[in-house]
């Protein structure tokens, strides 16, 4: 009699979408900053801000709640050229995602800041390090940049970091209990980037191997990992 084979389960890569909205975003020290320039729009320092922090510090959900209540169009800062910065502009709000050093149109940037200053408009930057550490070419750029206001982000205090590995497990509707969060908290690198990436292994592993999500299987993936 042939042996009987289960058949394996597979585990398909399927998009999850992340909340990105004002009620959806927790603050802690870490953000508050941050949050704060949102929730004082458009009383702004300065037309043009810019938001620096490390990976997953919540930037780019701060500029998805801006865009939201401002009207604001999003680009990487990649993809601006000097062609598509009146079109960018055409709200009079924009966010530019994710400014690198060398990774960017120097003269897009340059055009864009000056013509948000002639038409009034709203410009939000992210990246992870302040403008005044971009290393650019153009002198009158390079200038511009280093008289922007910048609110710096700081990775998450131990409170938002349990809170943000709970809000990632909700977002992949997956559930785990206080032992997980508990255990999880206390051996990640302490970063949203972090706990986003370990919970990320946690839904796909469960699901591949048919086990719930449970502190010995994080314990399990952590060691491997």
């Amino acid at each position: 009699m042939a042996a009987r084979v289960h058949p394996r389960q597979l585990a398909f890569s399927l998009p999850h979408a992340e909340s990105l909205t004002r009620d959806n975003f927790l603050e802690g020290p870490a953000n508050a900053a941050g949050l704060a320039l949102i929730d004082s729009w458009p009383e702004w320092p300065s037309r043009i801000m810019w938001l620096a922090g490390p990976e997953g510090s919540g930037k780019s959900h701060l500029a998805a709640i801006w865009a939201e209540i401002s009207g604001a169009r999003s680009t990487m800062a990649n993809a601006l050229t000097p062609a598509s910065v009146p079109g960018a502009l055409a709200t009079g709000a924009l966010v530019v995602e994710d400014l690198k050093a060398r990774d960017f149109d120097e003269r897009a940037l340059f055009h864009l800041m000056n013509l948000a200053r002639e038409d009034g408009a709203f410009v939000l930057f992210t990246a992870r390090e302040a403008p005044a550490a971009l290393e650019v070419d153009l002198r009158d750029l390079r200038s511009r940049l280093r008289t922007i206001p910048v609110i710096s982000l700081a990775p998450p205090d131990d409170q938002l970091f349990r809170g943000l590995i709970v809000k990632f497990c909700t977002d992949r509707q997956l559930a785990i209990d206080e032992s997980v969060v508990s255990y999880l908290a206390t051996r990640l690198e302490r970063s949203s980037a972090a706990a986003r990436r370990a919970v990320e292994l946690l839904d796909s592993e469960a699901l591949r191997l048919g086990r719930p999500v449970t502190r010995a299987l994080a314990a399990e993936l952590l060691r491997d990992a």
